[in-house]
């Protein structure tokens, strides 16, 4: 038996922007209808008491000429959540976006930090997953947001899947 070595080629490497961001080209994108998924579960210790997905009303990423500074903006519109995050910075960490931003619930700015992977990236789209983790208790205190009193939770964490297009 004689075996045969092919020469292989290794895959293109990732390109990414000139401030080193996996981001798409400059401009305005947004999100089409049903192509996001948002979900919002409650913990309390390990274990996920309250699981339930959101709509997310409208979601937008602007990336400048400069790429210096893109801004995230997602909306959720739903009875359980009807909130704005907005993002200050972003920056990116081993390979993944992290967002500093505020999530504004009735008026009220809570700091969030968003980790988001990018799934798949072109020059006029963006596919990212991520996901912030929200303290129960200093959510509740700084905004009046409140689960149901029989769901008892530490922590939320908040689902964001969206194609940038």
């Amino acid at each position: 038996m004689t075996t045969v070595t092919l020469p292989t080629v290794p895959p293109p490497a990732p390109s990414l922007d000139g401030a080193g961001r996996r981001l798409p080209l400059p401009g305005r994108y947004t999100v089409a209808p049903g192509r996001s998924l948002t979900e919002l579960t409650a913990w309390c210790g390990p274990m996920p008491v309250l699981r339930r997905r959101v709509t997310l009303g409208e979601a937008s990423l602007t990336v400048p000429e400069d790429a210096e500074n893109p801004s995230f903006r997602y909306e959720f519109d739903d009875r359980r959540l009807c909130a704005v995050l907005t993002s200050e910075q972003v920056d990116e960490v081993h390979g993944r976006l992290q967002l500093t931003g505020e999530l504004d619930l009735d008026g009220t700015a809570f700091p969030v930090l968003m980790r988001l992977r990018v799934v798949e990236r072109a020059d006029d789209r963006l596919l990212v997953v991520g996901y912030a983790r929200l303290p129960y208790r200093l959510l509740r205190r700084a905004t009046g947001f409140r689960l149901p009193w029989h769901r008892p939770a530490t922590r939320l964490r908040l689902l964001v899947a969206a194609e940038f297009a």
